[in-house]
């Protein structure tokens, strides 16, 4: 009896062991911090700094986030941050996107700041530092985001009077003539940028830019006819010192100036007409030459004839492509006089060159 038993406890004995090692220690409690932001960006234009950052999914020991609490924006005069302080603002809490409703784009979350003019400064490398930090639904979290840096050197306001005038060499971009501020180092300069987008297209396209107080007025030549455009000027400062990236910072905006590139104008008159019999011993024509035309949408020529007292008439059933053309409906002993315009791709057709008279032998 007594060997029975203690073989039943050899056998049963490994099972009870291997069960026990199974076993794993219970996890603790998920503080539920959200991961820092490390992809803080930030943008300035005249007082204002755009923010910009993608808002954490997971948290410090990589549980997945439904709901953040509230977001404070960090500001400091000091190079480095290393505690919030009193936020100069702050987001309301928000629900995380799921990866199913969000797709492959990540949700950001984005605050615009307001610089004081308290703190904006005339020497080029005065800087404000920026961070974020993301709070859990019981206003805790787990440090700051990454930090950047501002400039906080001034911007002059934007260009006065800015105006948007339709000409035949194209749209013509002026403002009112101002003196550059005085600046308290060479390393500043200041130009003026002018910039377009058709209307309804978000994209943005560089005009031009002169420097503040010299040239006030742009003339772009590269939009397309029969389009409304949008057009807008700001006064840029530029930081450029030896061995550091040049530091740009863009001014506030014009008002935005509309204008229909309707093309009603002609094109250029021809010049250099000339007319020249064919010759006797042969059949009578004229030719005729002028120098060609440089407008970008000509379409052609017409050419017209008359003889003494009578009206001028069009010779040609379509446009003459080129800047020359034959006449052979002419007759011996007779004078004719040419002239000759230019059309564009909108019909605009210029006004009459100066005649060129042949009289043709009997």
């Amino acid at each position: 009896m007594k060997s029975l038993a203690i073989r039943l406890l050899v056998l049963v004995g490994p099972t009870l062991l291997t069960a026990c090692a199974t076993m794993n220690p219970p996890l603790p409690p998920s503080l539920d911090l959200p991961k820092p932001p490390t992809d803080l960006r930030a943008s300035r234009k005249g007082d204002g700094v755009s923010l910009t950052w993608t808002i954490p999914t997971s948290t410090t020991d990589r549980q997945t986030i439904h709901t953040v609490g509230s977001t404070q924006i960090c500001r400091s005069i000091a190079t480095e941050i290393t505690q919030c302080g009193t936020p100069v603002g702050e987001l309301p809490p928000q629900t995380v996107p799921s990866a199913s409703k969000a797709g492959s784009k990540p949700a950001t979350g984005s605050f615009t700041d307001t610089l004081p003019a308290s703190l904006l400064s005339e020497v080029s490398s005065a800087t404000i530092t920026y961070a974020v930090e993301v709070l859990n639904r019981e206003d805790r979290g787990a440090g700051l985001s990454n930090r950047v840096r501002v400039p906080l050197v001034r911007t002059p306001p934007p260009p006065q009077n800015f105006q948007a005038r339709l000409t035949p060499q194209g749209i013509v971009l002026s403002w009112a003539s101002e003196a550059a501020p005085q600046k308290s180092e060479p390393s500043i300069h200041y130009v003026v940028r002018v910039y377009r987008n058709a209307l309804g297209s978000q994209e943005r396209s560089l005009v031009g830019e002169v420097p503040l107080g010299g040239d006030h007025t742009l003339t772009d030549s590269s939009f397309e006819w029969e389009k409304t455009y949008q057009y807008r000027a700001q006064t840029v400062t530029v930081i450029h010192e030896t061995n550091r990236p040049e530091v740009q910072v863009e001014g506030s905006d014009t008002p935005d100036k509309f204008i229909f590139a309707d093309d009603v104008f002609p094109p250029a008159i021809p010049a250099g007409l000339q007319a020249a019999f064919s010759g006797p011993g042969q059949q009578p024509f004229v030719d005729l030459i002028w120098a060609p035309n440089t407008d970008l949408d000509l379409a052609g020529y017409n050419v017209y004839r008359h003889e003494p007292g009578t009206a001028p008439v069009r010779l040609n059933p379509e446009l003459v492509k080129t800047p020359a053309y034959r006449d052979t409906a002419v007759v011996p002993g007779k004078t004719y006089a040419y002239s000759v315009s230019a059309v564009d791709l909108r019909g605009n057709e210029s006004a009459r060159s100066e005649e060129a008279a042949e009289s043709l032998p009997q």
